[in-house]
């Protein structure tokens, strides 16, 4: 049976909040302190197991990746997904357990990792590739290709610190993704990049994949994930909730999201009308369905209002724009005091994905009373508009909305 690319047995990640910094050291300081650590350890260990200051980023996490797998990390926010990252690729130390990994490993976790900011492109090319444990003539054969990719050949002689945030991304990524380490782990940092250079990134992460090459891939892009990953692991407080088919993870994980929903409640101090709470009444619907928003309204007079909304996706385009002012005939009396109202957003025609909806409260057609501080998130969990049992969802250069569509035909 062939060895598993990685293998990740009782990891455990321990972090102490609100400790005091250590300042830099000088060598001998070092060597002192590597003799003290046992000591330090034991002390930790003699802890009270409720000690308020210890937080476990990981909590006993086992999985195996299989050679040429591709697997996505999802998870909310503080899940531990970076965390997990960053001891695979070995920049941190597990507190506990262990992790086995097959192959060269190539990271690309933030913006710059493993670049030297005085160094030019050129040479940081050379750099990580020597990094990963490759010949000169390897780096040399790859050059022009990491070079095209990238988008940068205009300063591929200017040292990398006088790059924008995005052109740091795209030569890193470039490099990570044309060295061909046989693991390949990528964090959020793509988003990052602007929408054209994201495609071309999850082309080339496919194109990886199909090389037979495993890569570990984190995003909060839900649509990236189905289109890129077979499976996925689900994790949730540093623990693995479900690793399985990544259709099973992202229905988990938004049935999470749907459980942990809450109403937005507004902490304004304006003294003019204004959204006081909103909340969704399902934040998980299908295509075609009605979302339904309800919202409480404060107002120091009786007066006339509308609402306006936009609907964005997951990649921060307005997708929708409805509005409830006398052209859509919705203009409402807005009493003083309180009002409640519940909003009908729908039928949908969206895609199956994420999305959020931003709001507006305004005297119509005129000026702006209110903007919600937040945008209300939902998720569309099946979009099948033709009934023919093939989920539409948004993918490269396919779009978010369905609509109707008919024909004429002429002898």
């Amino acid at each position: 049976m062939t060895a598993p690319a990685i293998r990740v047995e009782g990891l455990w990640k321990e972090y102490f909040i609100g400790g005091a910094q250590r300042p830099g050291q000088t060598l001998r300081e070092a060597l002192v302190d590597g003799f003290r650590a046992p000591l330090r350890r034991m002390r930790r260990g003699r802890r009270a197991a409720g000690d308020e200051n210890r937080f476990w980023a990981l909590s006993d996490v086992s999985f195996d990746v299989q050679p040429g797998e591709v697997v996505g990390i999802i998870g909310r926010n503080g899940a531990g997904k970076s965390t997990l990252l960053k001891v695979l690729s070995r920049i941190t130390a597990p507190t506990r357990g262990r992790v086995e990994i097959t192959g060269r490993i190539a990271s690309l976790l933030e913006v710059g990792t493993g670049f030297h900011a005085e160094l030019t492109g050129r040479e940081n090319i050379r750099l990580n590739g020597a990094i990963l444990g490759m010949s000169g003539g390897e780096v040399a054969r790859k050059f022009d290709q990491i070079v095209a990719f990238s988008g940068v050949e205009k300063f591929i002689d200017t040292p990398v610190k006088r790059y924008s945030s995005g052109m740091y991304m795209r030569l890193a990524f470039a490099v990570a993704a044309h060295l061909e380490p046989e693991i390949l782990v990528i964090d959020e940092v793509l988003a990052v990049g602007d929408a054209e250079f994201q495609r071309k990134c999850l082309g080339k992460i496919s194109e990886i994949a199909g090389n037979g090459r495993t890569v570990l891939f984190v995003s909060h892009n839900m649509s990236a994930i189905r289109a890129l990953c077979p499976s996925a692991v689900l994790l949730e407080s540093g623990a693995v909730r479900l690793k399985g088919a990544s259709a099973d993870a992202i229905a988990l994980y938004a049935s999470m999201s749907r459980e942990s929903a809450a109403d937005i409640v507004e902490t304004t101090n304006s003294s003019g009308p204004h959204f006081a709470r909103v909340g969704l009444v399902r934040s998980q619907v299908d295509h075609g369905d009605t979302l339904l928003l309800n919202c409480r309204l404060a107002s120091p007079q009786a007066l006339r209002a509308a609402i306006e909304i936009e609907i964005h996706d997951d990649a921060g385009l307005a997708v929708i724009y409805a509005s409830t002012a006398p052209m859509a005939g919705a203009e409402f009396d807005l009493g003083e005091g309180e009002t409640s109202l519940t909003l009908k957003i729908g039928p949908l025609p969206l895609a199956r994905g994420d999305y959020k909806i931003y709001l507006w409260l305004i005297k119509p057609w005129a000026e702006e009373y209110h903007r919600l501080s937040l945008p209300v998130p939902f998720t569309v969990a099946h979009s099948d508009p033709c009934g023919v049992g093939f989920d539409f969802q948004q993918s490269f250069g396919r779009g978010c909305v369905s609509v109707p569509i008919s024909f004429e035909t002429r002898a």
